[in-house]
């Protein structure tokens, strides 16, 4: 239910930032607005894009513990956790938890230790984290901008 509740927030948050990014970009028009204006509007597309992989990654691990949940009289070992041609690395499998950051599904193993399967893809972590840092130094330089022309402008 979390996974589902969350999935769900951070689509509606990532369509917000998307309608504010694009929808004060074509209020003031690409050409004519200001410096200002275009970083907070690339901050929130960016933030738009992060929050769309995020949600890919969430789609991905969800769609694996529906599987678990579905498993029925197929259910040990659960089929995410399952190594196709490996029944000894599938017998090692004990249990399976699910996290968030980066969103990944993980088998717990016998001994102690686990694995992260390919359900979250591995590229949304560096992904959400990269696009996070493009809309931080955009917001960081659209605020900037103003004191930077204030200052310019008691020089002159």
């Amino acid at each position: 239910m979390t996974l589902l509740a969350l999935l769900l927030i951070v689509t509606l948050a990532g369509v917000a930032l998307a309608g504010y990014g694009f929808g004060r970009l074509g209020q003031a028009g690409v050409r004519r607005a200001g410096r200002e204006t275009r970083l907070r509007c690339g901050a929130a597309l960016a933030a738009a894009a992060a929050a769309a992989l995020y949600a890919w990654g969430l789609l991905g691990v969800g769609l694996a513990v529906l599987y678990t949940d579905d498993s029925g009289t197929d259910a040990f070992p659960v089929r995410p956790c399952r190594v196709a041609g490996d029944p000894r690395a599938t017998a090692d499998v004990v249990g399976h938890r699910v996290e968030y950051l980066p969103p990944r599904y993980v088998c717990e193993l016998r001994g102690g230790g686990s694995r992260a399967t390919d359900d979250g893809p591995g590229y949304v972590g560096p992904g959400v984290l990269g696009l996070v840092g493009v809309a931080a130094a955009c917001l960081i330089l659209a605020e900037a901008g103003p004191a930077l022309s204030a200052r310019n402008a008691s020089r002159g």
